[in-house]
């Protein structure tokens, strides 16, 4: 079968890091099926371009995955830049899409619902059966976080869009596990039926994570000493991560065992770090930055993974954070200091949430973690690993290769 994914940001991993469509395309082509991706040529966050020759379009091979980059504007931030990088794409894919050999199914997916549409429109259009996947609630998510309401002009003429996504294509891949509701809270269910409605989450590489795991490891004293309780986050440091929370929970600790060690970079690690001098926080230590590919030994030398989060209202929906896989796959249990009712952790039992997101909820939750039987540690160990092997990009394409062919 011949396949297109149309996905606005679906550059190599290697350039940002949506493994995703790319983990979809290795394993359909090792299925026998001819993938390609189509992607904008910019690099989101970053100053990278897939072209930089004047060409309009850009046909290339990259680690055995066929790509088609069409050149749009470079933007930084989410300026007026960006809002004409997503129009110029969406306006530019029908024509490049002309000019290669039709496939047989197409995968268009919305980060942004103007290149989904455009896909799904382009699929009717010539007889070409379309998925639509949906990584993304919008105008959904702008609602969620405050930046306009609902009655926002932006915002209904968005959700036409989405409504017109959902109906045209001939599936819809959610991300989420309770897209449904979505679909029901919007009225919509007479003209989008739960039958056409698929869940495929994201997941983990489990062959690359293992192989990593081994290969890439830090040396590192926090993560050596056995008589330390390791809490470990690995992720954004940035103001809407709120991990002042964390800190405010450190200080309520009283155990002297607990650590907690945080991993990675943002808007606001300068100011985290001088309020653990300022306040003399001796049980947290900002480890800085490092490659993806370090994250698995890192993760697995944990005594406790932190899935840290605010409660916003777009969690009813579920969870897809990729490191939520990252912890499943390091077989450690997994703390979740927010809610939502589609939780993989929980449903995988790997874990536990806290019984509220204030730093006293996430201290008292981490204390219980540190004073958990050692069978009771064995049973979230146990059950995180086999967790991760739902979630395993194999079994993952195979379920989206059964959506296609379902339809």
């Amino acid at each position: 079968m011949k396949i297109w994914l149309i996905n606005h940001y679906a550059v190599p991993p290697q350039y940002y890091p949506l493994a995703r469509p790319s983990l979809f395309a290795k394993n359909l082509i090792k299925m026998g099926h001819e993938v390609t991706i189509i992607a904008a040529s910019t690099v989101h966050n970053s100053d990278l371009d897939m072209i930089n020759d004047g060409s309009r379009v850009k046909r290339e091979i990259i680690d055995g995955i066929p790509y088609v980059f069409i050149k749009c504007r470079h933007y930084k931030g989410n300026g007026i830049d960006r809002v004409i990088n997503i129009l110029e794409f969406a306006i530019k894919l029908p024509r490049i899409c002309n000019s290669l050999d039709k496939p047989d199914a197409i995968v268009a997916t919305s980060f942004d619902p103007l290149s989904c549409y455009q896909g799904v429109r382009y699929a009717k259009k010539h007889g070409i059966k379309v998925v639509a996947e949906i990584a993304d609630l919008w105008p959904e998510t702008l609602v969620s976080y405050g930046a306009a309401k609902p009655s926002n002009p932006i915002v209904k003429i968005l959700r036409q869009i989405e409504k017109r996504i959902y109906i045209k294509s001939d599936a819809i891949v959610f991300t989420m596990a309770g897209a449904y509701d979505y679909i029901l809270e919007q009225g919509w269910e007479t003209s989008i039926p739960r039958s056409k409605v698929y869940y495929i989450n994201n997941g983990i590489d489990l062959s690359e994570f293992d192989f990593n795991k081994r290969k890439y490891v830090i040396d590192d004293e926090d993560l050596r000493n056995p008589d330390i309780y390791k809490v470990i986050y690995a992720g954004s440091i940035r103001r809407v991560n709120h991990l002042g929370t964390l800190l405010d929970a450190a200080k309520l600790i009283n155990d002297s065992r607990i650590r907690l060690l945080i991993w990675g970079s943002g808007d606001e690690l300068a100011q985290l770090k001088d309020r653990v001098v300022s306040e003399h926080i001796g049980n947290v230590v900002f480890k800085g930055i490092v490659e993806k590919k370090y994250i698995p030994y890192i993760t697995s030398c944990a005594d406790l993974n932190i899935a840290h989060g605010d409660n916003s209202p777009i969690l009813r929906f579920g969870l897809s954070p990729n490191k939520l896989f990252d912890y499943l796959a390091a077989g450690r249990p997994v703390l979740v200091d927010f809610h939502s009712p589609y939780n993989p952790i929980l449903d995988c039992n790997a874990g536990f949430e806290s019984d509220g997101s204030s730093a006293n909820d996430i201290a008292n939750a981490i204390e219980r973690a540190c004073n958990m039987s050692e069978d009771e540690e064995r049973t979230y160990c146990d059950a995180a690993r086999l967790g991760a092997e739902q979630f395993d990009f194999k079994v993952l394409t195979q379920k989206l290769l059964d959506v296609i062919e379902s339809v």
